[in-house]
């Protein structure tokens, strides 16, 4: 099979051959999905290289085991979404967010929500900020459904391949991570408020 003009059997054959140059084509061809779901998966920005890599050399020791029953993509997907996963639960990052933790932008944004639904350059920047910070306080699993489906517009099917669960799982985790995402805003918006 083909993948936008990229030979992933001839490719895959070659580094398993011990081609060192089919496994930089390899890295080159899967960087942008490893790097998205790292991005989109870990809070600390300085460690994103550094799990790619990880994961990079998870899929390389993990290669004679791929049979090709999904696409490579997907099979990769799965190592780097796993093992995003599994660094965030090690690192434990799942703050609380409190109205105190907010920027002046993030703050301005929270109290002009309710009053203005035109927001400003600033304040767009502000609601992007307190987006962020509202979804990283989500469960990992939560995040990550959340991102794919709100975000990068994938569907529930595409998010099942990609993660392994059950398409029920998929909707449940993101009907149970908007709900979270809910009672998170109206206790900030309680504090700010009262």
């Amino acid at each position: 099979m083909e993948v936008t003009g990229f030979d992933v059997p001839s490719c895959l054959d070659r580094v398993r051959s011990g081609d060192d140059e089919a496994a930089r084509e390899l890295v080159t061809f899967l960087y942008p999905t490893v790097i998205r779901i790292v991005r989109h998966n870990l809070a600390r920005r300085e460690h994103e290289e550094d799990l790619a890599q990880e994961i990079f050399m998870k899929v390389f020791s993990h290669l004679a085991s791929y049979e090709g029953r999904s696409p490579l993509v997907n099979w990769v997907s799965r190592i780097a979404v796993n093992t995003c996963l599994n660094r965030v639960q090690w690192h434990k990052i799942r703050p609380e967010l409190r109205m105190a933790d907010l920027s002046e932008e993030e703050a301005e944004v929270l109290q002009n929500l309710g009053s203005d639904p035109d927001v400003g350059a600033v304040q767009q920047l502000g609601a992007r900020e307190l987006a962020e910070r509202m979804l990283n306080s989500l469960h990992p699993k939560d995040r990550l459904v959340l991102r794919m489906l709100e975000m990068e517009g994938y569907t529930t099917e595409e998010i099942s391949a990609q993660t392994g669960w059950s398409k029920t799982v998929v909707r449940v985790r993101a009907f149970r991570a908007r709900q979270k995402l809910n009672r998170q805003f109206k206790k900030i918006w309680k504090q700010e408020h009262s």
